[in-house]
């Protein structure tokens, strides 16, 4: 075996010898939490974990609130992080999605967001990555009701 391939051997035997790392968020109060080492000064309302920008490893989704220098009024934001030596890192520290993110998750590789519009409809989009942060991919369904985009956003 070359000295090339010595390293990429040694850590997937770490991995397959059940040393994988994982993501774990920790509630002290309830705008502050801590994901691994990462504190995050701010109320959390979603935690998924997958591979978003698929390179093979878990990345952690989190949608805090919070205001944010583009957006300053309070609102739904959706971060991804990634891990590096059991450290949380971040990989995207989203202002915005598309419309007003309500709620998301993470589906076939992709981010599923559940998101409001300005004159109070609906849409259910699907995002992926691509190289430095989230795009937009398709509409699941959009200009409709909550209950009808709700739906849609669970199946």
């Amino acid at each position: 075996m070359s000295s090339r391939h010595i390293i990429p051997f040694i850590l997937w035997l770490f991995c397959q010898a059940g040393y994988a790392q994982s993501f774990e968020l920790r509630k002290q109060n309830d705008s502050l939490y801590f994901l691994n080492d990462w504190r995050l000064p701010y109320p959390v309302y979603q935690f998924q974990t997958g591979d978003v920008d698929g390179d093979g490893s878990e990345d952690a989704m989190v949608g805090v609130i919070k205001g944010t220098r583009f957006y300053p009024q309070e609102g739904r934001r959706l971060f991804i992080f990634k891990q590096i030596n059991k450290k949380a890192r971040p990989l995207w520290m989203g202002s915005k999605l598309g419309g007003i993110l309500e709620d998301f998750r993470f589906i076939d590789g992709k981010i599923r967001a559940l998101e409001s519009t300005t004159d109070s409809l609906f849409v259910v989009s699907d995002y992926k990555w691509s190289g430095f942060g989230m795009v937009f991919d398709h509409y699941i369904i959009k200009g409709t009701d909550q209950q009808t985009a709700l739906k849609y956003f669970s199946q």
